[in-house]
């Protein structure tokens, strides 16, 4: 059966046509609870935690990644409360944080990933779409982190030398 207005409830609707009407996704989504105490169930000191962030970093681990490892292995929800500092911070500071930012490193990688697809596929115009789309987003987080001071300022984002950026 086609959608009928008045079987469906006003909040409803209201929510619909301001999802269809302003681009965005809506505000459903998980969000993540405000502590502002050391849960009770975390047994590790911050010194534990750090020299465990410095031990995973030093196997190669993003940031990402780790914080990932601490939540699922060892139950601490936010390194951020315990440890008063991020976890990129902890890297910095050790001199294990890579060159690049890992949100720029990852786009990177996926436009690489494309690059090759498209090797093969030449006609996949949906591909070549995608593609153009990520180094536009590209562009734009470089023109980002110069401003930052993150990355060089003569710094220029060229595809066929982007695979020194992920190493």
């Amino acid at each position: 059966m086609g959608w009928c207005p008045r079987y469906e409830t006003s909040a409803k609707l209201v929510k619909k046509m301001a999802k269809m009407h302003s681009r965005r996704k809506g505000k459903s989504g998980s969000k993540r609870p405000s502590h502002a105490t050391i849960p009770e169930w975390i047994t590790q000191t911050p010194e534990e935690i750090e020299q465990k962030i410095i031990e995973l970093a030093k196997q190669g681990l993003t940031s990402a990644m780790i914080g990932t490892v601490l939540r699922d292995t060892y139950g601490i929800p936010s390194t951020k409360l315990v440890i008063k500092q991020k976890i990129t911070e902890v890297m910095k500071r050790e001199g294990l944080y890579p060159a690049f930012p890992e949100d720029f490193r990852n786009l990177v990688r996926r436009a690489l990933a494309l690059r090759r697809h498209l090797e093969g596929h030449p006609k996949d115009l949906h591909s070549k779409y995608g593609l153009q789309k990520i180094e536009s987003k590209i562009r734009r987080l470089q023109k980002y982190y110069k401003k930052k001071g993150v990355i060089p300022q003569n710094f220029k984002y060229n595809p066929e030398t982007a695979a020194t950026i992920i190493r």
